[in-house]
């Protein structure tokens, strides 16, 4: 199984536009962070998890030919608002993209998108298969999903498992029972928004708590803001089996 980060930067991004900070001028690659989003590649399956406003610009910096699904994790803006651009797609595969959302989500979806879902259709719209997921386990293809509930302060979000390697972003709670589940892990991607505490998101010191809880083998964190700090300071401040992603990076589990 292949993950490459395509974002993993929080929801301005990073730099955030009219910000001066030293984190936003910086000229290191590794802090420049298009918003969060995974590519998954596993038994025949491209999945991509979130699409969000740079989700153009992550599938032709990728050179992506073939897209098998996209998983949603929640329905704000940051990681939906790509979904217009899987038109692409729709007219190299000659099908429509599956997009795999609870149905709160796919509400959203059909309102922030109702011309793909008008009776009377433009030409050239997305084609969108909308395909309903609860909290329990599903297949794409041969691979098995189990997602993973989490709460985003109070709105319910979903991650993801995918055999030894699991992906939640967007959350600040996770219920004992969802923390069983990603018991057992080679590689954990985990939220971790900056040093300080937020409404929605897991700081650096919370990350750590659950990353310590459930004990994988490797865990990466992502959507991270300019307040997070210089990816070269914080990296070393981490314990040894935890890591800082970035744009780009390709883990094999």
């Amino acid at each position: 199984m292949k993950l490459t980060f395509l974002g993993t930067g929080t929801s301005q991004g990073v730099p955030v536009v009219a910000c001066q900070c030293a984190v936003c001028q910086s000229k290191n690659p590794k802090d420049k962070r298009l918003r969060a989003s995974v590519m998954i590649e596993a038994e025949g399956q491209c999945l991509v998890i979130d699409a969000g406003p740079d989700f153009r610009q992550q599938m032709l910096m990728h050179e992506v030919r073939h897209l098998n699904g996209i998983l949603l994790t929640h329905e704000h803006v940051d990681h939906i608002f790509g979904l217009d651009d899987i038109r692409a797609f729709n007219w190299v595969q000659k099908q429509a993209t599956d997009i795999y959302a609870e149905e709160r989500v796919q509400i959203a979806i059909r309102r922030i998108f109702d011309y793909v879902f008008a009776t009377y259709k433009y030409p050239g719209i997305p084609q969108m298969h909308l395909h309903l997921i609860e909290n329990k386990p599903f297949c794409i293809g041969n691979l098995d999903v189990l997602p993973i509930r989490g709460f985003h302060y109070k709105l319910p979000v979903f991650g993801f498992r995918f055999g030894k390697l699991a992906y939640v972003t967007d959350v600040n709670r996770l219920e004992e029972a969802e923390l069983e589940k990603l018991k057992g892990l080679d590689v954990l991607v985990l939220n971790a928004l900056r040093k300080e505490d937020h409404i929605s998101h897991y700081s650096l010191s919370q990350a750590l708590e659950i990353i310590d809880k459930v004990k994988p083998a490797k865990a990466y964190l992502t959507h991270l803001s300019h307040q997070m700090g210089f990816y070269d300071d914080v990296k070393n401040e981490l314990p040894e089996n935890v890591f800082l992603s970035y744009d780009g990076l390709e883990i094999i589990v």
